[in-house]
């Protein structure tokens, strides 16, 4: 979530001051002096253009790339595993985020909320369970490989798809649970409908602002990161221990997997860990609110590109995958028949290589 703060003048004190409380997502109330003293008129003009283009833009491609997703695994529901289970519950995840993407764009744009306290909410839900669970799954499909992979033997007998549906349902009651800090404090406010925001009403320096701070950093980076470290760190050495000639495309697709995700959405948390910085008595210069304000824009956009990517890299790079998008494309439009022909031609080659390279890496 975006944690955009009103620097300007308040318009209880200033009648020609500038009022600015808004983010790609939602901002806090600010009431500290220092902030109600500093002017963002030039963050203000740069988000109002720059926000609104860039999140379109991450909800058009992440709405095609994860709509496709999940069309093509519903399509062939039938023939899916639990690790297609998995990707199917990551794009739907990324779909409820990238759905609030339109109206924070529109917030950004107008510089003020122009809905009710109850569509703030909804919104806001959308985005927070969207994005711890979207940072769920891939943590369970990074768990689901490490066992299958390097304790395989012992995990298949109750790899089972009733255990992966408990296990998706912890995914988003837990996701939902991470969310009702949001849901309990958020709601419109501002004097007018000009300077209405959708915000969190936290005091600030209050317990549950801090704790909301770090509970953004542990679970959307610090904890789900460590978990990938290691495991992919013990299946990388198994799998060039491997005789198998696609080992070498599975550890650069976990390569692919990792480093996306560090450099994606540490900015965007190191920013997070600034803001609860601040709140202590950190970062109260005027010149240092407005950078770290201006930070947020770059870094919040940067990280929510992410949801794009999920697609093409737990889903495109795979073969499985690739075939069923063909499959079903054949059976829509006539003029893929021919590539449905093929494909299927090389689905029968690659069901006899590995079936941990085939089909539970890739």
């Amino acid at each position: 979530m975006a944690y955009s703060y009103d620097l300007s003048m308040s318009n209880d004190t200033e009648e020609n001051a500038t009022y600015l409380d808004y983010s790609g997502y939602y901002g806090m109330a600010e009431t500290e002096t220092e902030s109600e003293l500093c002017s963002t008129e030039d963050v203000k003009n740069f988000s109002q253009v720059f926000l609104p283009t860039l999140y379109s833009l991450v909800f058009i491609v992440g709405l095609l790339g994860n709509g496709l997703v999940v069309c093509v695994l519903l399509w062939f529901r039938r023939k899916c595993n639990l690790t297609d289970v998995c990707l199917l519950n990551l794009a739907l995840s990324d779909l409820l985020f990238v759905f609030s993407l339109p109206f924070w764009a529109r917030y950004a744009a107008l510089g003020y909320w122009p809905w009710d306290a109850s569509m703030c909410r909804l919104v806001t839900l959308l985005y927070t369970l969207g994005f711890y669970g979207s940072i769920g799954f891939m943590v369970v499909m990074t768990l689901d490989r490490y066992l299958l992979i390097v304790h395989s033997p012992s995990i298949t007998a109750w790899r089972t798809l009733r255990l992966g549906t408990v296990l998706i349902g912890a995914v988003w009651a837990l996701s939902l649970v991470a969310s009702l800090p949001n849901m309990v404090f958020v709601d419109v406010n501002g004097t007018g409908e000009a300077h209405a925001t959708c915000a969190l009403e936290m005091s600030a320096g209050s317990a549950w602002r801090s704790f909301e701070f770090m509970e953004m950093n542990i679970l959307g980076l610090v904890l789900p990161l460590c978990i990938m470290v290691f495991c992919y760190g013990r299946i990388i050495p198994t799998l060039v221990n491997m005789k198998t000639q696609r080992k070498h495309k599975a550890i650069k697709l976990i390569l692919a997997i990792l480093v996306a995700f560090f450099l994606f959405w540490t900015p965007y948390h190191v920013v997070i860990f600034l803001h609860m910085l601040k709140q202590h008595g950190f970062f109260l210069n005027c010149n240092q609110m407005q950078r770290l304000e201006l930070a947020m824009k770059w870094t919040e956009t940067i990280a929510y590109t992410h949801c794009c990517l999920n697609p093409i890299i737990y889903a495109f790079a795979g073969e499985k995958f690739c075939r069923l998008v063909v499959k079903m494309l054949g059976q829509w439009l006539p003029m893929f028949s021919i590539s449905r022909e093929f494909s299927e031609r090389r689905s029968s080659v690659y069901s006899r290589s590995s079936e941990i390279t085939s089909t539970k890496l890739i």
